[in-house]
């Protein structure tokens, strides 16, 4: 089966009623679409029905021990993935949803063992996005949702992306428009008395009051943790801070086509033989530029893209671990 822009598009559709009435209908049937949230889309199905979480498995070509995460209406509905809530996944719910905060919890006999690729525990969020919302509410099941890409390449934050990524394969895809964090959730192991990070993402360290050096537990039981991810097909690199004019000039003398990644204030200074694929204002601007600009790398031919780094603090340590996940130095 052919993917990519040459296959035959899915269906893009806006989400007014009609679109929402098209989504929910494909997702009772069983099918796939593409789903807007904060942080990417997702490529989203009954978190239920197994053959359906297989065909997201399929789809992506994602391993099966890698689970997915559960997405809800509301927080109210935990009850139905897990049958003990511990006071810590309440207090975080309560603080953090909706909102790109990913919990483990102990998962509830009604979860597929495939959905939580034969854990003990479940991932679950409730994500803040008008759209995903309104699907959520109006579906008869919970939706497992993982980033609508290929198991390894850059998560979409446009419509388009997903179009890109998977043709014809999917019922449709609503068009949310970009989304406005750019990252994936941030996940936590919530089993216990203390948050334990799995994932850095949306939600930061700070505002859930963990140290930066805390041992981040046994990353099994996040999504998005044992794998490369998230890298374009041209090779990636981090100019650590302060060494970019060192960095770019080292690429250029070996003659690569060099695609570059910058702060707004640098990208003036750098010589004409780098294209710039975009320039960001700080870490969350970054956070949210960063994958299309890795789509958009590709599209230019780029065969090095150099990425500025950001200081690992608030949003920054997200942008940080995808950066040498897409890297391959993670």
């Amino acid at each position: 089966m052919e993917h990519g822009p040459r296959a035959a598009a899915a269906r893009v559709l806006r989400a007014d009623a009609d679109g929402l009435a098209a989504a929910v209908a494909a997702l009772d049937a069983g099918e796939l679409i593409g789903l807007p949230t904060e942080t990417v889309y997702g490529l989203a199905g009954d978190a239920f029905a197994p053959a359906t979480v297989a065909a997201i498995f399929a789809a992506k070509a994602r391993p099966a021990d890698n689970p997915l995460i559960v997405h809800l209406a509301a927080a109210e509905q935990l009850s139905r993935v897990t049958q003990h809530v511990t006071p810590l996944a309440r207090a975080l719910a309560a603080a953090h949803w909706p909102g790109p905060l990913t919990l483990v919890v102990s998962a509830a006999d009604s979860v597929p063992t495939i959905t939580r690729a034969g854990l003990s525990s479940v991932a679950v969020r409730v994500p803040d996005h008008p759209v995903a919302t309104a699907v959520l509410t109006r579906c008869r099941s919970p939706l497992a949702a993982p980033s609508a890409n290929r198991s390894g390449r850059p998560s979409p934050t446009t419509a388009m992306d997903v179009v890109t990524e998977f043709g014809s394969e999917l019922a449709l895809v609503l068009d949310g428009g970009p989304c406005v964090i750019g990252v994936e959730s941030t996940v936590v192991d919530a089993r216990g008395s203390r948050p334990i990070v799995l994932r850095e993402g949306g939600v930061t360290r700070e505002q859930l009051g963990v140290a930066a050096d805390e041992a981040g537990g046994e990353l099994e039981r996040s999504p998005g943790t044992r794998y490369r991810h998230y890298a374009p097909r041209c090779r990636i690199e981090i100019a650590p801070t302060g060494q970019l004019d060192v960095e770019v000039a080292r690429a250029v003398t070996t003659g690569v086509h060099l695609g570059v990644l910058v702060h707004r204030d640098r990208a003036e200074q750098l010589p004409t033989t780098a294209t710039v694929i975009d320039t960001f204002t700080d870490a969350p601007d970054l956070a949210r530029r960063l994958y299309t600009g890795f789509r958009e790398a590709e599209r230019a031919g780029v065969e090095l893209l150099l990425v500025e780094a950001v200081a690992e603090e608030g949003v920054g340590r997200a942008v940080m671990d995808r950066l040498r996940r897409a890297a391959g130095v993670a």
